[in-house]
């Protein structure tokens, strides 16, 4: 019985684990992507809060253990402010406008979790419908800047830290053409930064707040050199 049971609790987590879509492979813009006939929206997901995550701290005493050992930088990390990044859209736009004629800044924050499941499934083909956006905005394609973790990280192994604190901005930018609802440039970008020194310096932490401002800087760079380099 014992067997049985271990052998239905492995299928179980093949079955959960082949349901996973794999991770959407990077897609670089072409010089063919951008033309003076489409109708191109720029729109942004909405930042999530500055924080502190522990990747890594997978059981509840390793994260309540790792969230005691960080208390101090993670309650600093939630005082940091977003500064610029709410113009980044705009940035793109901008540097986007010198490529193509027709560009519109979408100023309401996009729920991708409002948005249906794509009801087709493959390479290159976005997870979400955004026809609804094709509609509304009277767009061609759409261009998606999502944040999805900005702050500070530190891995873990269960219960011990594999790494010093790190400044980090996650997230992806990606062209959806509205008429098939397939991805014509796909970008992640993941910045991280460790401090210039020591950063265990509480109660400021002033290597790891200045390595974090520097992220954001060059996270945005990762969002708009695109547009500037074709």
């Amino acid at each position: 019985m014992r067997f049985i049971a271990k052998a239905a609790a492995a299928a179980f987590v093949v079955a959960l684990t082949g349901c996973v879509a794999p991770p959407q492979t990077p897609i670089p813009l072409t010089g063919t992507t951008l033309n003076n006939t489409a109708r191109i929206g720029v729109v942004m997901t909405a930042l999530p809060p500055v924080n502190m995550n522990l990747p890594g701290a997978g059981c509840l005493l390793c994260l309540a253990a790792a969230s005691i050992a960080n208390s101090s930088l993670s309650a600093h990390t939630k005082t940091l402010p977003h500064e610029d990044l709410p113009k980044l859209k705009n940035q793109v736009a901008a540097a986007l406008g010198k490529k193509a004629k027709d560009v519109t800044v979408i100023e309401a924050p996009l729920d991708l979790a409002s948005l249906p499941d794509a009801a087709t499934k493959g390479p290159n083909l976005a997870s979400k419908d955004f026809s609804s956006l094709q509609k509304k905005h009277g767009l061609d394609k759409l261009l998606v800047i999502e944040i999805k973790a900005v702050g500070m990280e530190r891995t873990y192994s269960g219960y011990i830290p594999t790494g010093a604190p790190l400044s980090v901005l996650d997230g992806a930018g990606y062209l959806v053409n509205l008429s098939n609802n397939t991805y014509e440039w796909f970008k992640p970008v993941r910045v991280t930064r460790a401090a210039d020194g020591n950063w265990d310096e509480p109660p400021k932490f002033p290597g790891l707040t200045n390595a974090y401002f520097q992220v954001l800087e060059m996270g945005k760079d990762e969002f708009v050199k695109p547009f500037t380099e074709q």
